[in-house]
């Protein structure tokens, strides 16, 4: 795990100035590299790349950038390639040598024998850099759910490429400002596909890659999607469904994806909450290494929102080694609120995105560069209350009225609790989506009811700018309606997500950004490619089968998980919201004090200030428990739409 940077010109540069560049650029992500720094410059063709290293393989040798045998490639790359072996292996029977022992330098002798095609065996999480010479040409590619992050932005005549948007930002061609769309975005939570909070600030895709090459003084820039997550037609899918059969096929690649993400030259430990998926990931792990795993669990201040005594009983079975992290309102907000909004340079509804950069510094002081995790199981497997509602309403066709309410109505009692925040109150409709999926998915529309409170909040410039802008709309433009057409509701459901919230959100300030924030790299499992079609083969009848969200997972791994767990629905893991208790609103109106106030407001210019304080007040005098929650969640992106102006725009970090 590593950070990359670097900047691609259409006419030669300076070498002494870029190198001055890079270095301002590298420096922005030393957290996520500080074992070693390195860099490629050919200021001729107006090449410049740089890579910070985080050692995980290869201890000694595997600095970067890395060259091939006859210096004509030269790759950076963030990131983990599995099962990078068999393919040394079989690249050294071919004729290849190394220079490394590192999984990255497979990406060479890949590209070498296969040009483009290389991504088809690139297995992992990765974002990678690569500069062929003979065809004066650089490749930007970005692993297939986007685990990795990775943004650009196109000034002039040069193309500027980082891990991070801070990266970008450090070049002195990008102007630090924060997009009045994405203003809008980062209020209601959820960003258009391929966007950053950022002016002409983008992300490149996942499952994407883009070919950047010279002609005639310019750049021609050509991107291509090499994979996406795609469901069978649901005409296609067998009529006669062997159950076992699904069962086994997850079993076998889940446990074999785990295998691979144990391989390092460091220690690798495990996350472990009270749910099923990272559950699973820590008893696979320990059969595997067939020793104690090191478990890192968060505990909250709050029973209802705490799982740390589910996470116990299973470190316990397991004989896993835990460390549990106890997590309060003075640790929530305040300064850990701001750094992470610094690291994650997005907003966050709830401060759980707080609590994982808190579990990594503890990873990091526990001496553990790595870990596994277990995100993308919801995604993959219909483990979200939205996926449920949606399944109920509109992919049960063969199931009763009376059943599908019953079902309804046990989910909107178990989820009582996030009303607000993970299920809408109320059905909404827009009619992009319902163009696009034939309803409205039910993951989007809290956000539509957030949007409603926060358009009004914007200050009047911004506002008018923005009076025929429909956020909504923009985010299903984002999405790939070939991939939706002809399939199952419910597959419908998951694609929107995986490609809406699952990199802009869940490995972002739950995942990557929190992580790498203290050296510390995570490794989803789930998220493994083969994983990942192993699930879309599932009949929709088997990821969620009957009122039973993720069935086929919990049979495949029913041998290591808990009684209590195995029976248990899929409980939110969220931090306890600012309203929960005195302590936790005490600590926000700190922060409310400082970011919040009339003429901080004012000055950044994206707010109303009058507005903002009558929203303020009515959350403090408000009693509706659903209502609090919508609010908490808007509270929280107000803040941090305020820090990150402070942090990047008013220059004041």
């Amino acid at each position: 795990m590593c950070g990359i940077a670097g900047f691609f010109s259409a006419s030669s540069v300076d070498r002494d100035r870029s190198h001055e560049i890079l270095g301002d650029m590298l420096e922005t992500i030393h957290h996520r590299g500080p074992d070693g720094r390195g860099q490629h410059i050919d200021a001729q063709r107006g090449v410049v790349m740089g890579h910070t290293r985080l050692s995980i393989n290869d201890l000694a040798g595997g600095c970067q950038p890395i060259f091939s045998p006859d210096k004509k490639i030269v790759l950076t790359n963030n990131g983990e390639f599995y099962d990078f072996k068999r393919y040394r292996s079989t690249l050294m029977a071919e004729g290849d040598r190394f220079s490394t022992k590192s999984d990255s330098e497979i990406a060479i002798g890949l590209y070498r024998k296969m040009g483009l095609e290389f991504t088809e065996h690139l297995r992992g999480e990765f974002a990678v850099a690569l500069y062929d010479s003979e065809k004066d040409e650089l490749i930007l590619v970005r692993d297939r759910f986007g685990i990795r992050p990775l943004f650009f932005s196109v000034q002039n005549d040069t193309l500027i490429y980082g891990s991070e948007v801070k990266a970008v930002l450090a070049h002195p061609s990008v102007d630090p400002q924060l997009e009045p769309t994405a203003v809008l975005h980062q209020l209601m939570q959820t960003i258009v596909p391929g966007s950053s909070a950022f002016k002409d600030v983008h992300a490149l895709e996942p499952g994407h890659l883009m070919r950047i090459r010279r002609n005639n003084g310019s750049l021609q820039i050509e991107t291509h999607k090499y994979w996406d997550l795609d469901f069978p037609f649901e005409e296609d899918r067998p009529k006669k469904v062997d159950a076992d059969e699904h069962i086994e096929r997850i079993r076998d690649e889940l446990i074999r994806a785990i295998v691979f993400r144990l391989e390092a030259d460091v220690p690798v430990g495990c996350y472990l909450s009270g749910g099923i998926d990272s559950c699973c990931i820590l008893g696979l792990a320990t059969g595997a290494m067939q020793s104690a795993v090191k478990a890192f669990t968060i505990s909250f201040d709050h029973d209802d929102y705490d799982e740390a005594s589910i996470a116990r009983e299973m470190a316990e079975s397991m004989e896993a080694d835990q460390e549990m992290i106890h997590l309060a309102a003075e640790d929530l907000y305040g300064d850990n609120f701001v750094k992470t909004v610094w690291f994650a340079e997005r907003s966050f509804y709830n401060t759980l995105g707080v609590a994982k950069y808190l579990m990594s510094k503890r990873v990091n002081e526990c001496g553990y560069k790595t870990v596994i995790t277990g995100e993308g199981s919801d995604e993959l497997f219909g483990g979200y209350p939205a996926f449920k509602r949606d399944m109920f309403l509109h992919g049960m066709s063969h199931e009763t009225d009376e059943v599908r309410a019953e079902y309804q109505a046990a989910l909107e009692k178990s989820n009582k609790l996030f009303k607000g925040a993970i299920l809408a109150d109320d059905q909404r409709n827009h009619p992009a989506w319902d163009a696009l999926c034939g309803f409205t998915p039910s993951w989007i529309q809290p956000w539509m009811d957030t949007l409603d409170i926060a358009r009004p909040l914007l200050s009047d410039g911004l506002k008018e700018e923005l009076s025929d802008y429909d956020p909504i709309g923009a985010i299903a433009e984002g999405v790939d309606g070939d991939m939706l057409e002809g399939r199952h509701p419910l597959d419908r459901a998951q694609y929107t997500w995986s490609k809406c919230q699952l990199e802009g959100q869940i490995l972002n300030w739950g995942g990557d950004r929190v992580d790498m924030a203290n050296s510390m790299e995570s490794r989803p499992a789930f998220l493994d490619h083969h994983v990942a079609q192993a699930a879309v083969d599932v009949p929709p009848s088997l990821r969620i089968k009957g009122n039973i969200e993720k069935w086929v997972l919990r049979e495949a791994v029913r041998g290591v998980l808990p009684e209590v767990l195995y029976k248990r629905e899929k409980f939110a893991f969220m931090a306890p919201p600012a309203h929960t208790d005195q302590a936790k609103k005490a600590r926000v109106e700190a922060l409310i004090d400082q970011f919040l106030n009339t003429k901080t407001v004012g000055d950044a210019g994206l707010l109303d200030p009058g507005r903002v304080t009558d929203f303020l007040d009515g959350w403090r005098n408000d009693t509706d428990a659903v209502s609090l929650t919508r609010k908490d969640t808007l509270l929280n992106h107000l803040l941090c739409v305020q820090i990150l102006h402070h942090h990047f725009v008013s220059g004041a970090a």
